[in-house]
């Protein structure tokens, strides 16, 4: 299994990009490597191509992943594609940049799923919508996403459009774990962080 911070956003909403932003004395993109990072797998960093030149000035290069240029799509779905496409036998388990109150015993419990059942996909659900981030994602299952996306047979490039097409296992967002799925988009949503 391979971590996979996604960092590709264009943050436009927040002015700046969410990865580099900073609480504690660390990026919040260093926190979610930090989080992947307790469960003792790899861990690789989603970004596009315009971000490459800030993040290898405070990361190490080797775990950089820029989207693959073969892709013509956007988003989320776009960063998960590209990683799967350079680790094509891996099972990924990822997270946002922008979710830095995640709490770890939340992505245990998906970790614990995913040893047990044979779901193609991982995730939460918050009022019956599911949460495609943080997630799990089996190779097989990216596999078949990709031949989708190859044959247009995949007309939305959304992440909740993708978790149609393949077998997943939800689980239902505890109501006091609410907060920790919070992902921030602007400034005026910072305060009290």
């Amino acid at each position: 299994m391979l971590g996979v911070v996604l960092c590709g956003g264009q943050s436009s909403r927040m002015g700046s990009d969410k990865g580099l932003l900073m609480l504690n004395d660390k990026t919040w993109t260093q926190k979610a490597i930090d989080t992947l990072s307790n469960f003792q797998i790899p861990v690789v960093i989603s970004i596009n191509k315009t971000q490459y030149r800030d993040y290898s000035s405070i990361l190490p290069t080797d775990i950089l992943l820029p989207d693959d240029p073969s892709l013509q799509l956007h988003g989320p779905l776009c960063g998960l594609l590209s990683v799967h496409l350079k680790y094509p036998v891996e099972d990924l388990l990822i997270l946002a940049c922008d979710m830095p109150l995640i709490d770890t015993e939340l992505i245990q419990q998906l970790l614990t799923k995913y040893s047990t059942e044979t779901a193609d996909a991982f995730i939460y659900t918050t009022n019956g919508e599911p949460e495609p981030m943080p997630g799990i994602y089996r190779s097989k299952g990216l596999a078949y996403i990709h031949q989708l996306y190859s044959n247009n047979q995949l007309p939305r490039h959304s992440m909740k459009y993708m978790l149609e097409h393949i077998s997943t296992s939800v689980s239902s967002l505890p109501a006091d774990k609410k907060d920790c799925f919070r992902n921030f988009n602007t400034h005026a949503e910072l305060n009290g962080l």
